[in-house]
């Protein structure tokens, strides 16, 4: 099967002040490549021109995967940070986060990896009860950046952080509600209607304030103070990690389909 051309990965489509962007790669189960990611950005820059007062974020219709995650394939191998600040995962969080309308994910299907940091950068999460969420890199041996954790963080308990990122097991929708992940949780047939009653209803709310005190909550939920010589410590055990063979190894086991092997060095 051919990949989906890069203008039609991120689908963009307005309607009644609301934007609504598709991730469209089936093929690929929405794999988040340096294309797909770089075809989201654009589509969010591309309505400072429109007239859109919230955004949905959602997968195609009917796709049980709403995101597999980073593209494995696209992570460097060699003695680089697979997650620094210009890799285009980041990019298009800082993106959604910084986009001064509200930004509603409406999940239905599985999310793996950094999707799920994708979906808990969004202002709000509508899903129904196929949806679940995993946050994976212990699977590949990967040393997961500060500024992702510092998001789960600003979420969920330190033990349900714990407990995600040590075991990369699934959490299921009612558990996501439970834990407030999600603003709601709504029956399939419902979703689609109920995230847009959701969006329209905002749309007549004072757009300048919407975008002020959305702005407002991202600067004090990400001003974390973090001492330079920590900062320092924090990086170097990271760089310990992704030079590791253990890197090298959960990669390879990935991409051949098989058991990695950890062998902790």
């Amino acid at each position: 099967m051919s990949d989906t051309p890069p203008s039609d990965l991120v689908t963009v489509g307005i309607a009644n002040r609301v934007a609504t962007l598709t991730l469209n790669n089936a093929a690929k189960r929405n794999a988040l490549s340096a294309a797909l990611l770089d075809a989201l950005v654009a589509g969010l820059k591309s309505l400072d021109t429109q007239e859109v007062r919230v955004v949905i974020l959602r997968a195609a219709a009917g796709l049980p995967v709403w995101s597999a995650g980073h593209d494995i394939k696209e992570l460097p191998r060699g003695h680089e940070d697979p997650l620094g600040y210009s890799d285009p995962l980041e990019k298009a969080l800082r993106a959604i986060r910084e986009l001064p309308v509200p930004v509603i994910a409406m999940v239905h299907g599985t999310v793996w990896g950094g999707a799920f940091d994708l979906v808990l950068s969004c202002d709000m999460i509508v899903a129904d009860e196929t949806a679940s969420f995993a946050i994976t890199p212990v699977n590949l041996g990967l040393p997961y950046n500060t500024t992702g954790l510092m998001h789960f963080i600003g979420r969920l308990p330190m033990n349900l952080i714990k407990e995600m990122f040590f075991t990369a097991a699934p959490l299921k929708a009612a558990d996501a509600e439970h834990w407030h992940i999600v603003n709601h949780l709504v029956p399939s047939a419902e979703l689609e209607g109920f995230t847009r009653t959701l969006a329209e209803g905002m749309t007549a709310k004072a757009p300048l304030a919407v975008a002020v005190i959305k702005e407002q909550l991202r600067v004090l939920s990400d001003y974390q103070p973090i001492a330079a010589q920590v900062f320092e410590r924090i990086q170097d055990m990271r760089r310990q990690v992704y030079e590791s063979a253990d890197f090298q190894e959960g990669i390879a086991a990935f991409l051949e389909k098989r058991k990695a092997v950890f062998r902790g060095t």
